[in-house]
C-alpha cells in the first residue's frame, strides 16, 4: 500500500531528483513506512509505502535481479498475490520476499501489457520497461478502488501521481480550474468522469491499462468484466461473508467502521463472525458522532451493532467548533472539488481509526450504488414511469437542481455553460444512450462513475491522509458481478442486503430507512451554527464578484432563507458553493511546491 508517482519523457537525461522530492513530499502522509525513488533516462518512478503486507520485507520501486529492465510500484493491495507467485515460481521466477507487490516484474515479464488482467485486488501499478524501447504502463482496478492522475504535456512528457497536490509539483504541470468546474460541483457534486476540474489533468478510469511511449498520447484499453455468476447460486450473504474474509486478512491489525447502517453492520458482523472462527480476538469497530444534540445520529444504532456482534466499539466525539479547522485539510487532501459534507466526518474518523494505532479499516461503502439502495436509482426501477428519467434521475445528483443554478449564475457565466454544455447534460445523454433499460443504466453508470469518482475517492484520499488503507468488501468486482445479477425486487428497498443480515443483525437496523454516512450540515448552518461563518466567509460578495461566475446578491439571498428557514436543499447548495471557492483558493496555494503532510 501507499502512493507513487512517475514520470516518462523522451530523451537521455534523468528527471531531476529534487522535483521527485517534491512531488513525493506532497503525498507522503499517505505512505510513511518508506520512500524510495528510481531513475534512468528519461524515466523515474517512486513510492511512500504504507507497509501492510510483508511489512519487512517489499521494498519499492519493485525489482528482481534475473529482470533488471523491468522496474514497478504499487499502491493499494493484491489479494491473490499468493496463488499468483506459485504460479511464477513454478516458471523459474524467484523473490527476495512475500510482499504483494514483489511479484509485478516477473508477472509483467510474463503477460506483458494485460498483466493487470491476471490481479484480483484494490490497486494501481506502475511499470517501467527498459529493455527495449522504454514504456511506461499503468493500471487501476476494475471497481476503481485506488486513483492515478496524469498530465501529458505540449513536449509529450507524461506524468502521474496518486494525488493531484503531488502531481502539480512536477515542472510543467498547471494548477489552472476548468471554466466549468463550479458548475460540475454544483450539477454532481463533484467530477464524476475521467477528466478533472483542472485543465489538462485526468484520471485514469476503472478497469483501464494504459500504454505510453516516449513523446506519444497514451493508448489506454478497458480490462475485460468478471463474468457473471449463475443466478442463484451463491446467496447475497456468502459472497459478501468471502470478501470479507479475504480484506480482513493482514500483516497489520484491522478494525472495521460502524456507522450504524445496514451494509456497514454487515460488514462488522461478518468479520467478527470470522474473528470468532479463526480463534482470534474480537475486532474493534469505530463510529463517528459530534458532540451536542445533533439531528440524524446513528450513535444508538451502532452500539446495538457491536452489542449483537460483540465487537470492541469505539465511539469518536468531535467537536463541531473543530469543523472549520478540519475544512482547509479536507479539501487539500481530496484534491478535487468536492461538495459531499461526508468528507469532514471521513476525515476525521479515519484520523481517530490511525491514532489508535490501525493502518486498516474495513468498511460498508458501495451498497447503494450496487444494491440499489438509494431514491435516485427509483427513478429507473420498476416504479411509476417518469417522463424524464434521466433528467429526474440527474437532478437526484446535484447539490443545486439546474433551475436553482441557472438562477444563480451570472449571465455570462449561464451563457457559457449553455454554449459548453453542462456537466449533467452529458450525464443525462450517457444514460439515455445505454438503451431502453433504466435500470441496467443508472446501474452501470453508477458502478462505472459515481461510485469511484464520489465514495472510493473519498474513502481513498481521506483514509491515506491518515496512513489508513479502506478496504470495501462491497466494492468488489464478484459482489458487483453478483448484485447485477439479482432480479429487480431485491435491488428495491435494499432487499438483497436485509435479507442478508437476516441471521447476523438486530432487526431494528436490518428494517430502519436508509441514512448515509453525513454531516448534518443543514442545522451546522443553522444561525449559530458552527459552520455558518466559516461558509459566509467563503461566500463574500466580494470573492464572488472576483471570480464572476455567481451573482453574489442571489447567494446572499440564499444564505438569508437559510437562516430563516434552515432546508436541505439550501444548505446543500451553500455548502458546494463554499467548499468550491475554498477549493479554488487551495489550488492556487499548490501553484508552488510545499508540503502537504498535515
Amino acid at each position: 500500500m501507499g502512493r507513487i508517482f512517475g514520470s516518462l519523457a523522451a530523451g537521455a537525461a534523468a528527471p531531476d531528483p529534487a522535483e521527485l522530492a517534491a512531488v513525493s513530499a506532497r503525498q507522503r502522509h499517505g505512505g510513511p513506512d518508506g520512500h524510495q525513488v528510481l531513475r534512468g533516462p528519461g524515466w523515474a518512478l517512486g513510492c511512500d509505502r504504507l507497509a501492510v503486507t510483508d511489512p519487512r520485507g517489499g521494498r519499492q520501486p519493485y525489482r528482481l535481479a534475473h529482470l533488471p529492465g523491468v522496474v514497478a510500484v504499487l499502491g493499494g493491495e493484491i489479494y491473490n498475490h499468493a496463488e499468483l507467485r506459485r504460479e511464477l515460481a513454478a516458471r523459474g521466477h524467484r523473490f527476495p520476499d512475500l510482499c504483494d507487490g514483489t511479484l509485478l516484474p516477473a508477472l509483467y515479464a510474463e503477460y506483458g501489457t494485460g498483466f493487470a488482467q491476471r490481479l484480483d485486488g484494490m490497486f494501481a501499478v506502475a511499470v517501467v520497461d527498459v529493455r527495449a524501447a522504454p514504456r511506461l504502463v499503468l493500471a487501476v482496478d476494475p471497481m476503481g478502488g485506488r486513483f492515478l492522475h496524469y498530465h501529458q504535456g505540449a513536449d509529450g512528457a507524461f506524468r502521474f501521481a496518486s494525488e493531484i497536490p503531488a502531481l502539480l509539483a512536477f515542472d510543467g504541470v498547471r494548477a489552472a480550474p476548468r471554466a466549468d468546474s463550479l458548475d460540475t460541483v454544483l450539477a454532481l457534486r463533484t467530477p464524476i468522469t475521467a477528466r478533472t476540474a483542472l485543465e489538462g489533468i485526468s484520471t485514469l478510469p476503472p478497469g483501464v491499462t494504459a500504454v505510453v511511449h516516449p513523446g506519444r498520447p497514451a493508448a489506454l484499453r478497458r480490462l475485460p468484466a468478471p463474468p457473471a455468476p449463475e443466478r442463484g447460486r451463491r446467496s447475497t450473504a456468502d459472497v459478501l461473508r468471502r470478501e470479507v474474509r479475504r480484506l480482513a486478512r493482514a500483516d497489520v491489525p484491522v478494525c472495521v467502521l460502524t456507522s450504524g447502517g445496514l451494509a456497514s453492520g454487515l460488514v462488522t458482523a461478518l468479520t467478527a463472525e470470522y474473528a470468532r472462527e479463526a480463534g482470534a480476538p474480537a475486532p474493534h469497530g469505530f463510529h463517528l458522532r459530534y458532540r451536542g444534540r445533533w439531528p440524524d445520529g446513528e450513535a444508538a444504532y451502532a452500539r446495538a451493532v457491536a452489542r449483537h456482534t460483540r465487537t470492541v466499539h469505539h465511539e469518536v466525539a468531535l467537536d463541531p467548533a473543530e469543523l472549520g479547522s478540519l475544512l482547509t485539510l479536507t479539501t487539500r487532501h481530496l484534491g478535487q472539488p468536492d461538495a459531499d459534507p461526508a468528507a469532514l466526518s471521513t476525515y476525521a474518523l479515519f484520523r481517530a481509526v490511525r491514532r489508535a494505532g490501525y493502518s486498516v479499516a474495513l468498511t460498508g461503502d458501495g451498497a447503494d450504488e450496487l444494491f440499489g439502495a438509494d431514491a435516485r436509482t427509483r427513478v429507473a426501477g420498476t416504479g411509476p414511469f417518469v417522463a424524464d428519467w434521466a433528467a429526474a434521475y440527474t437532478d437526484g445528483l446535484s447539490a443545486a437542481p439546474r433551475l436553482l443554478r441557472e438562477y444563480l449564475y451570472t449571465p455570462d457565466y449561464r451563457a457559457f455553460i449553455e454554449e459548453e454544455g453542462s456537466a449533467a447534460d452529458r450525464v443525462e445523454r450517457e444514460l439515455r444512450s445505454a438503451g431502453g433499460d433504466r435500470l441496467a443504466a443508472v446501474t452501470t453508470f453508477e458502478g462505472r462513475w459515481r461510485l469511484p469518482s464520489r465514495h472510493l475517492r473519498r474513502l481513498d484520499h481521506l483514509g491515506m491522509a491518515s496512513a489508513v488503507e479502506a478496504r470495501t468488501p462491497l466494492c468488489r468486482p464478484q459482489v458487483a458481478a453478483h448484485a447485477r445479477a439479482l432480479p429487480p425486487r431485491l435491488l428495491q428497498d435494499r432487499r438483497a442486503l436485509a435479507e442478508a443480515g437476516r441471521e447476523l443483525l438486530p432487526r431494528a437496523v436490518r428494517r430502519r430507512p436508509r441514512q448515509p454516512f453525513a454531516l448534518p450540515v443543514t442545522a451546522m448552518l443553522a444561525p449559530g451554527g458552527p459552520l455558518l461563518e466559516p461558509v459566509r466567509d467563503l461566500l463574500s460578495a466580494e470573492r464572488l464578484a472576483r471570480a464572476g461566475q455567481v451573482r453574489p446578491d442571489r447567494v446572499r439571498t440564499l444564505l438569508a432563507r437559510q437562516l430563516e428557514r434552515p432546508s436541505d436543499g439550501d444548505a446543500l447548495a451553500l455548502w458546494a458553493l463554499a467548499t468550491y471557492e475554498l477549493w479554488t483558493e487551495v489550488v492556487r496555494g499548490l501553484r508552488v511546491p510545499a508540503d502537504c503532510a498535515a
